[in-house]
């Protein structure tokens, strides 16, 4: 068994299975950007394949897409032209002189900061980036969510995809460590081409909306919303012209929209 991280490693096999044909990451990234006026001047951080990153740039946005993966950075440059894209690590980062009127942190990226010392990196790099007025927003799993909700937990998660005629398959279990404010992921691929299989590790820091507030308020943001959803990951997703958010937090993932003030 190897070890490996069989997606992030493969970046067009990552947008294979998990296929956004109707960019609703980005339409609601805008959507939030729209609705408290951000400025052109966009930071994807975290941007892995460029999809997102892409898609604002097309919608008329001035877009650098940040990601700390070569594989990724060399995806997006081939296959989603547009933005600029840089190398960099979000737990902290100095793209010079260029102020952003907004970051947007898409897909729980904000939760590879592990430690307090990652998340002020962070929050301090961003403020930095950004100029004064400028957005966060953000999207991620909600820590609150696992302080009573464990159908995520109780059992392993199977799934399965076809992609260029090989099926690959999975076994997902997750777990919480308590201590150190962590969502475990153990995943081991299998395919039916004859490779060995693949295990992969990663983890993800829970955050709990007080927290959040509170880390964010430390940095000099003001937070103008957070709650559980609609969002582009939620169920049912968030769509134009849909429900407005609740300000609930009971939900799996956590949105938030801050001004540096």
């Amino acid at each position: 068994m190897t070890d490996a991280n069989l997606l992030t490693d493969h970046p067009a096999l990552y947008e294979a299975r998990f296929p956004d044909p109707g960019h609703l990451a980005a339409r609601w990234a805008a959507h939030c950007l729209r609705s408290h006026t951000a400025g052109p001047r966009v930071l994807d951080l975290g941007c892995g394949t460029g999809r997102d990153a892409a898609w604002l740039h097309r919608a008329g946005y001035d877009v650098t897409g940040a990601d700390l993966s070569d594989a990724m950075l060399a995806h997006a440059r081939a296959h989603h032209p547009g933005p600029e894209y840089v190398r960099a690590d979000l737990r902290g980062f100095d793209l010079g002189a260029k102020a952003f009127d907004a970051v947007v942190c898409l897909d729980s990226a904000l939760l590879y900061c592990h430690t307090n010392d990652d998340l002020d990196g962070l929050l301090a790099s961003c403020r930095r980036a950004l100029a004064p007025g400028g957005l966060l927003v953000a999207e991620m799993r909600n820590g609150a969510f696992f302080l009573g909700g464990t159908e995520l937990l109780d059992a392993p998660a199977t799934g399965s995809f076809t992609w260029q005629g090989t099926t690959y398959r999975h076994v997902t279990r997750l777990r919480v460590d308590r201590a150190a404010q962590l969502l475990c992921r153990r995943r081991v691929w299998t395919t039916d081409d004859g490779a060995p299989p693949v295990e992969q590790r990663s983890a993800w820091r829970l955050l709990f909306p007080q927290e959040l507030r509170y880390a964010l308020a430390a940095h000099g943001f003001t937070v103008l919303e957070l709650h559980d959803g609609p969002g582009p990951r939620t169920e049912p997703a968030w769509r134009s012209g849909g429900p407005a958010p609740t300000g609930g937090a009971d939900g799996d993932r956590l949105h938030v929209v801050a001004r540096r003030t």
